[in-house]
Formats: structure tokens, C-alpha cells, sequence
């Protein structure tokens, strides 16, 4: 059977990740969406009929139709939030559009309607595709697996089938079909999904593997130690789908009052209206002033002292490379106090590379000879260490000689024959030390690599030990200066959580200014963490980019994401996400957060203070309905304006590098 398992070639690691179906609702599958296009057309079909003084019976069917498609969906919904004794705010601004509409002010009910329409819509496409994307994780895991029978033959049977105790065989190239550990042969396993290790792992007998995970080269035998449906991937999804479903929901800063406030301003409405009534006053006065109060202390005003300067900060950051989602999480990003940060792809690039080039004394092998040694044999190979060697021969512009007799050995290296030489490039404790001197030298710079968070790499020739490479994954250039910044925001220095070993997770921590560390965590270890910390009242930002880290990022306060090689799920979880891969933007877009704040607290004020001067002239005297009109719009054009001044360029928070 051993024969049988080493005829299949191996395809790239890089194809096999991305192998997986993905699960995505159409657009126009929603209701929302369709109810919002339609109306959004019907506006657009009355809009040039309205402005150019067409026929009423041209634009008032299509306006109609726009307040009834557009409308009746938020206005059952409110209707039902009503019944259950709770004034909604989707009613109000349905109610709010049919009274512009009952006062001849039918084009601003019907633009309320389908702006109100619109964004219904896109929350619901941002929720659909959400949870298309937890639901997708769960294609990491193959559909089926070879299962090994008492007689040694095999058979073909749906992952989900597979019961503990079962022993599966994974081919090169296959996914990992359920938990378990390793009892036959040898491979390199990719496990990145899981624990966020930039590098495939060496399994042999007694080593654990991950269902979804993605072998390499060698076969594997596996018992199954755990049922499918408990596995670490489906534990990531049900984490996944608990945090979002549990976290507390997310109210504006003024949205906190509304309920209260609409409900006051009905209230004192009908009194203005009837109290006059009661002792005397005429209908149409008291109508009038009823209608006089209700315009002035609508909180248009104060509603619009949260939105624009929340999305002017979106809009800016947007430019920037900074995709926040919602409102909501451009408020919650400014009131964060802890920050963790993933390894692996967020405080470095994601991919290894040669650090160093160590010939040894003695060998007759210079730099640019070991390095081009090494790649010819590498160059057949296609382990990332490999890749790694190839890349860095190329970018020095290196000729590579022809590697014959090439075979690969999981968790050993290559063999190959390069112009008549013996290569061999591997583990250090899988190849020959050396002897004497060359053999100490040898052991001290493996070592004094290895202390320095490297891979170390040995290339030996016709049995003799040349050099030594180190490769490592490569910081990035703005990690440093991100994590001083972030210190500086939070008064603490943001937390490392990695599943990275403890050795090289230390090293770049160091390096970066983190003292805590948190390594070889599985996603359930990030995630408790980040829970254990809410509970103690902090609000905490996750950032991170792949599979391991979405658990974590859903259970945060707010998620960010690094984009440019963040997994589907990830970025999907995430609040927010860094599209440019620019570290520096992380704690820029913490310091726009808090200038958006202040504003909306600036705008508040603003809105308040015209609020309470015309609601007192209307109530003590007689204000005259223009110019509570005139009052109540022209607050409402401040606060905007004063909103957008974060959409200035010169609004983006810039540090000079440290």
C-alpha cells in the first residue's frame, strides 16, 4: 500500500489553500436589497418629472410607489416593535416621511425613505456575508477521507462519518480529515489555519494533527481522537457564530436616548396641542403650534451630530486604506484601552526570508557560493523554506546550476546532485553536525540562529558541513513605531497572542517593545483571553489576519484585520480592515476615532443649545413657523458641516516615524 501512497504529485500548498469552495448570498437574494433597488429606481424615474415642474399624475404614482416599497418593510417592522410596547425607530422615520409628504414636502419624505431603505439593505448584505463566510470555514474540512479497514484495505467515506478511534490515510497533497495523532509515516503538515505558524510543521508518529490542515509530501496514517463535529475547525465556527451572536448591540452614542427622547417628543407634542385646546385656544392656532413644536424639537439636528463626523472619519480612513464597516465601529475604535496583536502576518510580512548567510571557516565557501549552493538544490523543491532560498538566490541575481538525483525527505530536506557535488540542505538535527572544529563552529551558529528566533538551515557538501542559513519571518518596517503609539493611546503596551512557538514569539516581541506574551495558543486560547479581559471591564482590540485569529476578533470590542493576506473569515469578522497591509494605520485610525468623538460632543452642544432656544420661544411666545423652520434647519446645516471637517486631509493623524 506504501507504494501506492507516493505516485500522486503534490500540488502547491499556495493552490490548496485557496482549494476551498466559497459560499457567497447574492446580492438580490435579500429582500432588503431588492425592496431598496426598487425604491431607489422609482425615485430615480419621479426625481427630473418633480424638479422640472412635470404633471402631478407623472410623479406622484412614482413617489407613492417609492414610499411603499422603500417604506412598508420598516414600517411593519416598527409596527410590530410598537405592539410590543417599544417605539422603534424604524416607525418614527417612516412617520417622519409621511408627514413631510401630508405638508406638500413629498421629494424629502421619499429621499428620507430610500436612504433609510439603503441602509437597511446594506446591513443586511454585510450580516449575509458574514455568515457566509463562517459557514464557508467549514469546506477547509474535506467532504471525505480514505478510511484504513482491519484487513488493510481502504475505503472512501464521508468525513463526517468518521468515528474516534477510526485511522484515516492522508495522501501528499490532501487535507487532514479529522483530529487526531499521527501513527504512521512522516510529512510536513500546514497547519497556518490553525495555529497562525508561518511554516509547515513535521509530523511523525505521536504528533497531533488538525482537521482541514494540509499535508505535504509524505503520507500519513491517522487515528481519529475526536468526533468531526468537535474538531478545532468546527470549534473555531461555533466561536465564531456565539461571539457575534452574544456581543451586546451596538448603539450609536445618541441612540442611546432616542427611545426615550422620541417618545417625550410625542408626547409633549399632543400636550401642546391639546392643553391650548382645553382652555380655549382655536383649532388652527393650536394646530399650528402643535406643528411649530413638533419641527423644532424634532432631533434631526442632534441625529445629525453623530452621523457626519462618524462617516467623514470613515470616508477619511477609507483613503487611508482603512475599511471600517459601520458607524458603530468607527465609535468603538476610539474607546478601546487594551490592544492584542496576532504574529504571524500582522507584526510581521507573513513569509519567510534569508536573514542570513553563515559560510563556515575553513570551507573555501563564500557568501554568494553558499547561498547559490543551497537554491540550485532548493530550486526543485517546493516547501516554503525552499521557496524561501530560491527567492533569495534570485533577488541577488545568483545562477542557479542544474540540480540532478533531487529527492526530499519531510521534516529532513533535499538531496541533490549539483555540478558533481553531493548537496544535502536540511534540519540541522537531521544532518550530519560535523567533526572537530568544523562541527563546534558548526553547533555555535545553529545555535546562537536558533536563540535568535531563525530557522536554521544546514547545507552540507560531499558530507562536509559549508554554512549555515537563517530564515525567519520578516518584521514589518512600522511594527516598532505601531506599538509605541498604541502604548502611548492605551497607557499599556498591547499583548502578543500567537500559535507560534514561545522561542521565536519572545525574540520578536523584544524586538517590538511587548513584554507580554501569550504563544502556542490554539484560536479557543485567544479567544478566552480576549473574553477574560472584557470581564474585567476593558475593551479591547483584536488584530489579526488569519483563520486563528477570527474567534478572537468576533469576541473583541472591535477587530482589525490586515488585508492583503487575511483569510476569507478574518476579514469578514473583523470591524475593520487594513487594506494596505500599513500597520501605522492602526493606531491613526484609534486617534481619528477620538477626534470624530469629540466633534460629535462638539455637535451635541451646538444642536442642543438651538433645540432648547426655539422649543422655549415656541412654548413661552409665539414663534413663528418660517423661522422655527429657518432654526431648525439651520442648525441641522451646522452640525453637518461641522461633521465634514474631519474629510479634510489634514484630519488624518500623522506621527513622525520613531
Amino acid at each position: 500500500m506504501s507504494s501506492a501512497l507516493d505516485r500522486r504529485p503534490s500540488p502547491p500548498l499556495s493552490r490548496l489553500r485557496a482549494a476551498a469552495p466559497r459560499r457567497r448570498t447574492r446580492l438580490l437574494a435579500l429582500p432588503e436589497a431588492r425592496w431598496a433597488l426598487a425604491a431607489l429606481a422609482l425615485f430615480l424615474l419621479a426625481l427630473p418629472l418633480y424638479l422640472l415642474d412635470g404633471p402631478a399624475w407623472l410623479w406622484g404614482p412614482l413617489f407613492a410607489a417609492t414610499y411603499v416599497t422603500g417604506g412598508w418593510e420598516p414600517g411593519w417592522e416598527g409596527l410590530r416593535a410598537l405592539k410590543g410596547r417599544t417605539l422603534d425607530v424604524d416607525l418614527l422615520m417612516v412617520v417622519a416621511a409621511l408627514g413631510a409628504a401630508a405638508i406638500g414636502q413629498v421629494l424629502d419624505g421619499a429621499l428620507l425613505i430610500v436612504i433609510f431603505a439603503t441602509s437597511g439593505a446594506l446591513e443586511a448584505v454585510a450580516t449575509a456575508r458574514t455568515a457566509d463566510s463562517v459557514r464557508g470555514l467549514l469546506d477547509l474540512a474535506p467532504a471525505t477521507a480514505s478510511r484504513l479497514l482491519p484487513d488493510g484495505t481502504e475505503e472512501t467515506v464521508d468525513a463526517r462519518a468518521l468515528a474516534v478511534g477510526d485511522t484515516v490515510l492522508v495522501r501528499p497533497g490532501d487535507r487532514v480529515g479529522a483530529d487526531g495523532r499521527v501513527t504512521g509515516g512522516t510529512s510536513d503538515v500546514d497547519q497556518a489555519t490553525i495555529t497562525g505558524e508561518p511554516l509547515p510543521v513535521a509530523k511523525r508518529v505521536g504528533d497531533e494533527v488538525f482537521a482541514g490542515t494540509v499535508n505535504g509530501t509524505g503520507a500519513l496514517r491517522v487515528r481519529v481522537e475526536r468526533d468531526p463535529s468537535d474538531s478545532v475547525i468546527a470549534r473555531i465556527v461555533k466561536m465564531v457564530e456565539e461571539a457575534s451572536g452574544t456581543k451586546a448591540p451596538t448603539q450609536l452614542f445618541i441612540e442611546k436616548v432616542e427611545q426615550r427622547y422620541s417618545i417625550g417628543m410625542v408626547l409633549a407634542t399632543l400636550a401642546v396641542f391639546v392643553v391650548p385646546l382645553a382652555f380655549g385656544d382655536g383649532l388652527r392656532p393650536a394646530l399650528l403650534r402643535a406643528m411649530t413644536f413638533m419641527i423644532v424639537a424634532s432631533p434631526c439636528a442632534v441625529l445629525l451630530s453623530t452621523m457626519p463626523p462618524l462617516l467623514s472619519a470613515i470616508a477619511n480612513a477609507g483613503r487611508r486604506g482603512v475599511l471600517a464597516k459601520s458607524a458603530v465601529v468607527m465609535e468603538r475604535l476610539g474607546e478601546i484601552d487594551t490592544v492584542a496583536l496576532d504574529k504571524t502576518g500582522t507584526l510581521t510580512e507573513g513569509t519567510p526570508r534569508v536573514t542570513d548567510i553563515r559560510p563556515l571557516p575553513g570551507t573555501g565557501v563564500d557568501d554568494v557560493t553558499l547561498l547559490a549552493l543551497a537554491a540550485s538544490a532548493e530550486h526543485p523543491s517546493e516547501h516554503p523554506l525552499a521557496r524561501a532560498v530560491v527567492d533569495a538566490a534570485r533577488e541577488r541575481r545568483l545562477p542557479l546550476s542544474a540540480a540532478a538525483d533531487f529527492s526530499s525527505a519531510p521534516g529532513e530536506g533535499v538531496t541533490a546532485t549539483v555540478g558533481g557535488h553531493a548537496v544535502r540542505v536540511g534540519s540541522p538535527s537531521r544532518l550530519p553536525a560535523g567533526t572537530g572544529r568544523a562541527g563546534h563552529l558548526h553547533q555555535a551558529v545553529v545555535a546562537e540562529l536558533e536563540e535568535s528566533g531563525r530557522t536554521a538551515v544546514t547545507v552540507v557538501r560531499d558530507r562536509a558541513v559549508v554554512g549555515v542559513l537563517g530564515i525567519a519571518d520578516r518584521l514589518r518596517p512600522d511594527a516598532r513605531a505601531t506599538v509605541t503609539a498604541l502604548t502611548e493611546l492605551t497607557g499599556r503596551a498591547p499583548v502578543l497572542l500567537t500559535g507560534d512557538n514561545e522561542r521565536a514569539a519572545r525574540h520578536l516581541a523584544a524586538e517590538v517593545g511587548i513584554t507580554d506574551v501569550r504563544a502556542g495558543l490554539l484560536p479557543q486560547d485567544k479567544a478566552a483571553a480576549v473574553k477574560e479581559w472584557e470581564a474585567e471591564g476593558r475593551r479591547v482590540l483584536v488584530v489579526g489576519d488569519g483563520v486563528n485569529d477570527a474567534p478572537a476578533l468576533a469576541a473583541a470590542h472591535c477587530g482589525i484585520a490586515m488585508g492583503r493576506a487575511g483569510s476569507d473569515l478574518a476579514l469578514r469578522t473583523a470591524d475593520a480592515i487594513v487594506v494596505r497591509d500599513e500597520l501605522a494605520t492602526v493606531p491613526a485610525v484609534v486617534r481619528l476615532s477620538r477626534r470624530a468623538r469629540r466633534l460629535v460632543i462638539q455637535n451635541l452642544a451646538i444642536a442642543g443649545t438651538f433645540l432648547t432656544v426655539l422649543v422655549a420661544w415656541d412654548l413661552l411666545g409665539t414663534l413663528p413657523l418660517p423661522l422655527g423652520v429657518a432654526g431648525h434647519e439651520g442648525s441641522t446645516v451646522i452640525v453637518g458641516l461641522n461633521g465634514l471637517r474631519l474629510l479634510r486631509e489634514a484630519a488624518w493623524p500623522v506621527r513622525a516615524p520613531r
